[in-house]
């Protein structure tokens, strides 16, 4: 039975969809740190991976595309290993955030990688981010231990 709550993401509409980057970033970088305070990054971890609890996805070609049709950005796999994967996350909006002076968090996106990667291997993960100001991406590695299944 699928959650009512839960957004079909799959959802297709002839009617052309803009995000506003100035909306966006007064939500993600300005409401949501004023709300949540101290515990900003804490409370968007877990909300990433409730997020992905909310949609699970199968594949990691799936999460590549959940990024996409999130708006998100690019997500790209870089390395893999028996106990942890390195993804790469490139995005105009992440242009931004990581030019402006203000503290950022990709905490929502690392909280859903750690969880879709939990769901996908049945093993509890973390996911660590790594903004890369120089380059403008960030860099989230994913580790877990095979001997720590769920």
């Amino acid at each position: 039975m699928k959650d009512s709550t839960a957004i079909d993401y799959n959802l297709q509409s002839d009617e052309p969809r803009n995000i506003s980057l100035f909306g966006y970033e007064l939500i993600r970088e300005f409401v949501l740190p004023e709300i949540l305070g101290k515990d900003t990054p804490e409370i968007l971890y877990w909300a990433g991976k409730r997020l992905a609890r909310k949609h699970p996805l199968n594949t990691l070609d799936e999460m590549i595309d959940f990024f996409a049709k999130a708006s998100w950005g690019q997500l790209e796999i870089k390395k893999e290993s028996k106990d942890d994967i390195e993804f790469e996350l490139v995005s105009p909006l992440i242009v931004s955030r990581v030019k402006s002076k203000a503290e950022h968090y990709f905490q929502i996106e690392a909280g859903f990688l750690a969880q879709q990667i939990e769901l996908q291997k049945q093993v509890i993960a973390e996911t660590f981010e790594h903004p890369v100001k120089k380059a403008n991406k960030v860099v989230f590695t994913v580790k877990w231990d095979r001997k720590d299944t769920l």
